[in-house]
């Protein structure tokens, strides 16, 4: 963690404070440098209001939450304080939320992941996870149009963008980022970035950093760039794949899957993931993403190496230790990333106390197979089965589990009449 003085010296002279709201939104407030011990010390002002605010900045409202009054305090964690490398002069760390008297904020989405992660913790269980992050970068216009020509995964991208995508590593580098891989995508303009997993709340804290970070430099090379679920209605979109794994005792609890408590872990992720959509894919434009046999993981079933399944077991290479892990593939970045991890977890807890084993593998494009289920196919399926779950709702507690419900159904509705160009349209350069 570089203190002050050394931020000073790299030519730091103010501090973003971030947060993820319920929308997925990446909210700030910022400090000069010279204020950074009295933000840690008092927190900077942020109304409660944005818990229950949508992605076009209209506002909803729950029982508890919603209105005018009141005021919460963020307070930059100084753990993550880090120099940015694509916004020189400016430092990041991710806040947490604190009543005026102290008292964590009951809705704070970062302090719930860091809940879930040390009930995980108290049960013996740490959860290692990544978010895979993909993106399309495009020229600076209204309308999306690919800054680069090449194929999919096709070195011809690359050499296109060469300069830009050597600069992403550098800036990540630079922020500590650990990345495992960069590589273009299947769709027009895109690329992934993978990174090294974390703990549930710094693989958070990573996601958005990594976005934040794309986004600054995509900027300095006069591009634009989308994370949006779905970028050109009708054509694959940007996933946000989580991988994770769980380990008890410095053991892979996926190894020996699924006939492991990794397997029961699994088992719970499965039999939440109608819910966990409304957490992970929480736009009308996500489920023009979620279609099958495109690789997004549209069908509640699982497989090994399974692509077209909502949940791929990732063996492995032969002979590397630890390497098991679960890709769930059904998600999106327009989720907030602490809500997403800490559900993900809470799931999986839940797995674990049930004892119940996965159902058989499948091979293949599960379209083709029988007694397969979809997952829910529009926002309002997915949050009607989140508002069904009492799992999520104790692990959440009642302000963010209401709240989440009611930013679900209030983004359903704005955009409920819109053919699927305008509800890409409308939140394409949102995410």
């Amino acid at each position: 963690m570089p203190d002050a003085s050394a931020l000073h010296d790299r030519g730091v002279r103010g501090v973003i404070l971030s947060y993820v709201d319920t929308a997925g939104i990446n909210r700030i407030k910022a400090v000069p440098l010279s204020r950074l011990d009295d933000a840690v010390r008092w927190g900077v002002g942020m109304s409660p209001a944005f818990d229950t605010f949508l992605a076009d900045d209209s506002i909803t409202s729950t029982d508890m939450l919603g209105g005018p009054d009141g005021d919460l305090r963020l307070r930059p964690d100084l753990d993550r304080l880090v120099a940015l490398a694509g916004q020189p002069g400016w430092a990041w760390a991710p806040a947490d939320r604190f009543t005026q008297e102290g008292e964590p904020w009951l809705a704070d989405q970062r302090g719930f992941a860091r809940r879930m992660a040390e009930l995980a913790a108290a049960d013996g269980i740490t959860f290692q996870m990544a978010v895979e992050i993909e993106w399309a970068a495009g020229l600076d216009d209204d309308d999306f149009r690919p800054a680069c020509r090449g194929p999919a995964y096709g070195m011809t991208r690359l050499v296109e963008l060469s300069d830009y995508c050597r600069d992403v590593l550098i800036a990540l580098e630079d922020q500590d980022i650990v990345v495992d891989q960069l590589h273009p995508e299947y769709a027009a303009g895109q690329f992934e970035v993978s990174v090294a997993a974390a703990d549930p709340v710094r693989a958070a804290d990573d996601s958005v950093l990594v976005r934040q970070t794309i986004r600054a430099v995509s900027q300095r090379h006069g591009l634009r760039v989308s994370f949006a679920p779905s970028v050109v209605a009708g054509t694959v979109g940007n996933g946000g794949h989580v991988h994770l794994s769980a380990w008890r005792d410095g053991r892979n609890l996926f190894d020996g899957f699924p006939d492991s408590e990794g397997g029961l872990a699994a088992a719970g992720i499965l039999t939440h993931l109608p819910a966990l959509l409304a957490v992970g894919a929480p736009t009308p434009a996500s489920y023009l993403r979620l279609v099958p046999s495109h690789w997004a993981g549209a069908f509640a079933c699982w497989g090994v190496e399974t692509r077209e399944a909502a949940l791929r077991f990732v063996p492995g290479t032969t002979g590397r230790p630890g390497a098991a892990n679960l890709e769930v593939k059904c998600f999106d970045l327009a989720a907030n990333p602490y809500l997403l991890l800490g559900a993900l977890v809470a799931a999986a807890r839940d797995g674990l106390a049930a004892g119940k084993p996965l159902p058989e593998p499948i091979t293949g494009d599960p379209v083709h197979l029988p007694d397969i289920p979809r997952l829910p196919t529009t926002l309002d399926e997915a949050t009607d089965a989140f508002a069904g779950t009492p799992m999520l709702r104790e692990a959440m507690g009642d302000a963010l589990f209401h709240a989440v419900v009611a930013v679900r159904r209030a983004e359903a509705d704005r955009l409920r009449d819109q053919d699927p160009a305008d509800v890409v349209a409308a939140l394409r350069w949102v995410y």
